[in-house]
C-alpha cells in the first residue's frame, strides 16, 4: 500500500441538495460569526448536541446532515429550514435532488409552501390544490384557498417579479412594464377580494341577528343561516 497521504473523500452518496446545506452551514456560521466549537456548543444547548470534528465535517461534505440535525441547525441559526436547503439566489437554475435543474425563483417558492416544484401542462389547477392539500395545515389551506388568500399569493408573485425586471436598467423595458401593469392588476383584484370579505361578513351579521330576532318572537328554533345553533 502506498503510503502517500489521501484526501478525505465526500460522504457516499451526496446528492445535490446535501452539498447545498454543507454550504449554507459554512455561510450561516460565517454570518454569525460563530466558531465550530461555538456552534457546536449551541446546538449541544438545543438539545442535538453535534462535536466541532463533525461539524467540519458537515462543511467539507464529508458528514451527511440528518433532517434532526437540519431542524437544530435551522433553529440555532435562526433561520428557516429552506435557508439551508436552498442556495441564496433566484436568478439562477439549480438541481433539487429529485427535481432536476430548476429555476432557484420556483424551488423557493416550492420551499415555501406557495406551489409545487413543476406543474404538469393542462393539470396546473389540480395540482396547486393537491399541493396545498398535502402540505399545508387545514386553517391555513383554507385561508390560502379562499379567492382573497389566492389573490393575495397573486400579488406577492407579480411583486416579485415586478421588482426582479426593476433591477434591469434598460430603456424601454418592456418587460419591466408588463410585469408593472400585472402588479397593479393583481393589487385590484385583492382590494375587490378584500372588499367581497368585509360585505360578505356584514351580511351574514345582519342574517343571524334577523335569525334571533325571529327566534326571539316566535319562542322557536331554527337553522342559523352560517350553520350554527342558539345553544
Amino acid at each position: 500500500m502506498s503510503d502517500e497521504k489521501r484526501s478525505p473523500r465526500p460522504a457516499t452518496q451526496y446528492g445535490p441538495t446535501a452539498a447545498t446545506v454543507a454550504v449554507n452551514v459554512k455561510r450561516l456560521r460565517d454570518a454569525r460569526r460563530l466558531t465550530i466549537y461555538a456552534l457546536s456548543g449551541a446546538l449541544g444547548e438545543a438539545g442535538r448536541p453535534i462535536t466541532p470534528s463533525a461539524v467540519a465535517k458537515i462543511e467539507k461534505q464529508q458528514r451527511q446532515v440528518t433532517v434532526d440535525d437540519l431542524a437544530a441547525l435551522a433553529v440555532v441559526f435562526n433561520v428557516s429550514p429552506a435557508a439551508l436547503l436552498l442556495p441564496m439566489t433566484e436568478d439562477e437554475e439549480i438541481e433539487v435532488t429529485g427535481g432536476g435543474t430548476v429555476r432557484a425563483a420556483t424551488a423557493w417558492a416550492w420551499a415555501n409552501s406557495q406551489r409545487p416544484l413543476g406543474l404538469t401542462p393542462g393539470r396546473e389547477e389540480t395540482e396547486l390544490l393537491e399541493y396545498q392539500l398535502y402540505s399545508l395545515p387545514q386553517r391555513v389551506r383554507s385561508v390560502r384557498q379562499h379567492p382573497a388568500g389566492r389573490a393575495l399569493d397573486a400579488v406577492q408573485y407579480d411583486v416579485t417579479r415586478l421588482v426582479s425586471s426593476a433591477r434591469v436598467i434598460a430603456e424601454g423595458n418592456r418587460r419591466f412594464d408588463e410585469d408593472l401593469d400585472a402588479a397593479r392588476v393583481s393589487l385590484d383584484r385583492l382590494a375587490a377580494e378584500v372588499n367581497r370579505v368585509g360585505t360578505d361578513y356584514a351580511s351574514q351579521v345582519r342574517d343571524l341577528a334577523a335569525w334571533k330576532a325571529d327566534v326571539l318572537e316566535s319562542g322557536k328554533k331554527k337553522g342559523a343561516p352560517d350553520g350554527s345553533s342558539m345553544d
